[in-house]
């Protein structure tokens, strides 16, 4: 979940891209510094049925086989803005501080969501009748095949890689820890979680209760230690949210770096993709990726 005026709202080139899907792999020739190139990624979902997920692939500067950064994105609070949801661009700040220091970045739309289209196989039903387990299963099924693609590509490592999250994005890295990631090293959440803005309405938020309890349920089969990163002034998961499933995610067996910074801005949610964030969360990012080295 993330405002519309955050930067992961773009859709320059995606309808071009989508009249030009016909098989897994890439669309066009890269371009630009960071060599951006669009890419249909393959997966199956849990009934064997085959979908393309719509990606932009960003690579750094050199040609040694670069350690992956793969991003999970957020979801609009308003439904109608899902068909809008497209990766951020290879020179935002988030993207370029990952590609500075020689990772590439895959960032994949997740079925039902921008140009990827389908039905959201990630719907969390509703509120009284929240399925925030499913929900993150199922968009870790997204993360999953993006991080196995990723493994194919022959300038890519096929190991060590680094999944991100944002809001809906940091929910899925908390279930893609419950599952087998041998490729996968590291695991950053940013304002992770499920129900934000019911109704439309900040600092609202859809049976927290649930949530908390969902995030026990995939604590108790993660593998691997975590960063938990988000902010006091963020208006769709509060410090009290924030708090209670990361209470619930460690008490049922799972580790994490959990870091509940002071106020970013008008609204912190977003602060992974804002302007001057990454002078806040690049040091955690930092210490916490120099012991989940490459495998």
């Amino acid at each position: 979940m993330f405002r519309l005026a955050a930067a992961l709202i773009v859709l320059i080139g995606m309808a071009s891209a989508a009249e030009a899907q016909q098989v897994p792999g890439p669309v066009g020739p890269p371009s630009g510094p960071w060599r951006e190139q669009t890419y249909w990624v393959p997966m199956t979902d849990a009934a064997g049925a085959p979908h393309l997920l719509y990606a932009r692939l960003c690579r750094p500067q050199g040609e040694s086989p670069a350690r992956v950064m793969v991003f999970a994105h957020g979801t609009p609070a308003q439904r109608e803005a899902i068909v809008r949801v497209g990766p951020p661009a290879c020179d935002s700040e988030a993207f370029r501080w990952f590609l500075e220091r020689g990772y590439a970045v895959l960032a994949s739309v997740r079925r039902g969501y921008g140009v990827t289209g389908g039905a959201q196989a990630d719907y969390s039903g509703t509120c009284e009748n929240s399925d925030y387990v499913h929900s993150g299963q199922e968009s870790a099924r997204d993360v999953a095949a993006t991080v196995d693609y990723a493994a194919t590509l022959p300038f890519l490592r096929p190991t060590g890689m680094v999944v991100v999250g944002l809001s809906t994005g940091g929910w899925t890295t908390i279930a893609y820890n419950s599952m087998p990631h041998p490729r996968v090293a590291a695991l950053i959440n940013f304002s992770g979680g499920r129900g934000g803005h019911h109704n439309n309405m900040p600092n609202s938020n859809c049976r927290p209760d649930l949530l908390a309890t969902s995030a026990g349920v995939f604590g108790a089969h993660a593998t691997t230690p975590m960063l938990w990163i988000y902010q006091a002034n963020d208006s769709f998961f509060s410090p009290e949210i924030a708090g209670a499933m990361y209470a619930a995610f460690t008490k049922a067996g799972g580790q994490a770096d959990y870091h509940a910074n002071p106020p970013f801005g008008s609204d912190g949610h977003d602060m992974f993709v804002l302007r001057g964030g990454s002078a806040i969360w690049g040091p955690l990012v930092e210490r916490y990726l120099a012991t989940r080295p490459a495998q």
